[in-house]
């Protein structure tokens, strides 16, 4: 990013990322808790109005992805093997409060969970080691990853405990031969990474904001065919 701050305490449409990225988890009344997972020098999270928010605790994470959504789970001592466990990353401030509402109820009966995706609309090109298109990529089935991620409190525990290497929790459990669901959600939800995300995370929220004003939602990408759950 090239900011003074870590992404997470950058300041967008008056809160910062994090606190954007919480609200919609915050707003929800069967959301029974919610840890967030920090550097073990992370100071910043502390001095945050909502890190008095009863429902938050705080748990220092680890190096990598999953090494830190293993201390997040640790944490909840008091899960059941059935509970839901949704993860979701600190650098997505979109998350809408209808894609939350839309994973949740597409996945309220799975045995096994599944995540938020867009489907990919872009031409993808497949190049060789001298930078030449090789091949086109059939985009039909093809999905870009999104959180929160959504699974079964014991089946994301047995996944990372496997220790596998994945890059998101679904790839853990994939690793265990399940298939998670996809549920589809708005290429809105990005992920904070270069500076130009910012401003498009801003513009996405500031025009969330006059809608609610007006008391108009704002529009969404109509989803793909087949795209409210594939197995």
């Amino acid at each position: 990013m090239g900011a003074e701050l870590p992404k997470q305490y950058l300041n967008i449409a008056g809160r910062t990322v994090i606190e954007h990225a919480l609200r919609a988890f915050l707003a929800r009344a069967e959301c029974r808790g919610i840890i967030v997972v920090l550097a073990a020098d992370d100071r910043r999270f502390a001095e945050l109005s909502l890190a008095r928010e009863p429902r938050i605790r705080t748990v220092i994470g680890g190096a990598e992805r999953a090494d830190s959504v293993r201390a997040g789970l640790a944490a909840l001592k008091e899960a059941a093997p059935s509970d839901w466990v949704l993860v979701h990353d600190a650098a997505r401030p979109c998350l809408s409060d209808e894609d939350l509402a839309a994973l949740l109820e597409g996945l309220q009966h799975d045995a096994v969970g599944g995540l938020l995706a867009a489907p990919v609309v872009d031409t993808l090109k497949r190049a060789d080691e001298t930078g030449h298109v090789q091949s086109t990529v059939d985009r039909t089935s093809l999905w870009h990853a999104l959180t929160p991620q959504m699974f079964r409190y014991e089946v994301l525990s047995r996944a990372l405990a496997a220790g596998r290497g994945a890059t998101d929790e679904s790839q853990a459990v994939e690793a265990l031969g399940l298939r998670p669901r996809i549920v589809c959600g708005s290429g809105e939800n990005l992920k904070v990474t270069v500076p130009g995300d910012l401003v498009r995370a801003e513009r996405v929220l500031v025009a969330r904001n006059r809608a609610q004003e007006v008391g108009t939602p704002t529009p969404s990408p109509p989803p793909r065919s087949g795209g409210g759950g594939v197995g």
